[in-house]
């Protein structure tokens, strides 16, 4: 029996895991990490994250062919495919600061494999590696090798959050990138004969390591500059009077370009995009391709420049002060369909309203209470490291409470900042939420998911990013 091992149990490794589980039987495959709260949740009924169709799957496998647990040494000897897919932040000090990836996960992970190897392994990157990082992980291994052969493949996700498991059961392609040697070519083949289970073989690529590593990297650049395209055109929109939903419908419907991902909003977020066009822009710089990197940085500039106009839009429309005002936050993952606050827009569109002193009253209805005060409290780039290196739970933000309902974020409040476009917002009873705040009642739209003539006629001022202005807003300054 094939043995499958995952170091690190988290969005990546426990729903690629359980899908391998389900659709190979035969195969026996074990999710180890150290944290011990993480593993006692997968082998609870609340798993650690939310991920429609995850719960059904690991409630199938779990305890036939699926195991989580805490004593990494024994399951990696065991097996004989190990992945790793333990956490790879951008570096906050020392050589790289602010853009590197730090790696330090990665190589105590690979120096407990090959101390813990007494047979042959194939040892699998899943983590969003730099490119190169298989070279660095080969030399580890090979130098404390004790003869043992190991044989390094580059197999990056491409999940997408809140589809991940329907991703994983219909992928457009699965990429498995190894060494172009007789052993190379074995190892990749023994990992495409698992995904061959349920995988097309003609979806499954095949290239050298580090084409599949920067694969990664560019079709996550590729996403984001097209997301930052159509926001930085939202701002012309609304400098002109076009409708940016109008103008990306006709430019989507260009076959070359295509529609999707060409919904302007307040930026993007997530765990990938920012961090691997900082590696991106890193491994440029250290190629001595200046040009290539400020070229994948403005990237991220025009990300973080849609953020300070929502805030500045926010706060230019109420008088020029927010200040002891509430505000009702609605969502804060940064997406629907997923509990994920890595990296969200609405971090920095809170913070920048606390900047200016408003009193927030947040509501999602997948993210705690605690996590939203952990994040809104954290430094830059900490809430990647493994949960028990984060800082210890920070001190509340008393400006901001959270609650469970939309109608008690809004009642009181003088404005509403959709920030994450989750279906329920669309059907709430807006004439009562309207009833029932402040007035001048605004809507600032980070979405663009509400009805804004119907929110208009009700009463209130609609600012949505890319549309036409509302008369109110037209008289206040330009946001820049």
């Amino acid at each position: 029996m094939v043995k499958i091992c995952c170091i690190g149990a988290g969005y990546v490794g426990g729903p690629t895991m359980a899908v391998i589980a389900l659709k190979c039987p035969a195969i026996e495959v074990a999710v180890v990490d150290i944290s011990v709260s993480r593993i006692n949740a997968w082998n609870s009924d609340t798993l650690p994250i939310y991920e429609p169709g995850l719960d059904e799957v690991v409630k199938q496998c779990r305890g036939k062919n699926l195991f989580f647990s805490t004593d990494v040494e024994k399951h990696v000897f065991e097996a004989d495919i190990v992945f790793v897919s333990v956490n790879t932040p951008t570096k906050t000090q020392g050589l790289g600061a602010g853009k590197a990836a730090d790696l330090t996960y990665w190589e105590s992970a690979a120096r407990m494999i090959a101390d813990v190897s007494k047979s042959d392994k194939i040892v699998v990157e899943k983590s969003t590696v730099p490119v190169k990082t298989a070279e660095a992980i080969e030399k580890i291994l090979t130098h404390n090798s004790k003869k043992i052969n190991f044989q390094i493949l580059s197999n990056p996700e491409f999940l997408a959050e809140g589809t991940a498991i329907k991703d994983l059961f219909n992928p457009d392609r699965v990429l498995i990138g190894g060494r172009e040697t007789p052993d190379g070519q074995k190892a990749i083949q023994a990992l495409k004969d698992v995904y061959a289970h349920w995988v097309p073989v003609d979806r499954i690529i095949c290239t050298n390591l580090w084409s599949a590593e920067l694969s990664k990297l560019a079709a996550n650049a590729f996403l984001a500059q097209r997301i930052s395209s159509v926001n930085a055109m939202s701002a012309l929109c609304e400098a002109t009077g076009a409708d940016v939903t109008q103008v990306s419908h006709a430019v989507g419907k260009d076959t070359r370009i295509g529609p999707k991902f060409l919904n302007a909003s307040v930026g993007f977020g997530g765990s990938c995009f920012q961090k691997d066009i900082l590696n991106l822009v890193y491994i440029c710089e250290c190629n001595g391709l200046p040009d290539v990197a400020n070229y994948w940085k403005q990237v991220i500039k025009v990300n973080d420049y849609q953020k300070t106009r929502f805030v500045n839009r926010v706060v230019a429309s109420m008088f020029n002060t927010v200040s002891g005002k509430k505000i009702a936050i609605l969502g804060f993952a940064f997406k629907k369909d997923t509990g994920d606050t890595r990296e969200t827009p609405a971090i920095d569109v809170c913070k920048g309203l606390l900047g200016d002193k408003a009193k927030l009253s947040i509501y999602d209805p997948q993210v705690t209470g605690d996590q939203i005060q952990r994040d809104l409290a954290m430094k830059k780039f900490d809430w990647d490291h493994p949960v028990h290196l984060q800082p210890l739970s920070p001190t509340s933000v008393k400006e901001v409470s959270v609650v469970w309902d939309a109608y008690e974020a809004t009642k009181d409040a003088h404005g509403i900042c959709i920030m994450t476009e989750w279906d329920e917002f669309k059907t709430l009873d807006y004439q009562k939420i309207y009833d029932n705040m402040q007035k001048p009642a605004f809507v600032f739209d980070g979405r663009n998911i509400v009805d804004v003539e119907k929110l208009r006629e009700i009463g209130f001022i609609v600012y949505s990013i890319g549309k036409p202005l509302d008369p109110w807003l037209k008289d206040m300054p330009a946001v820049a």
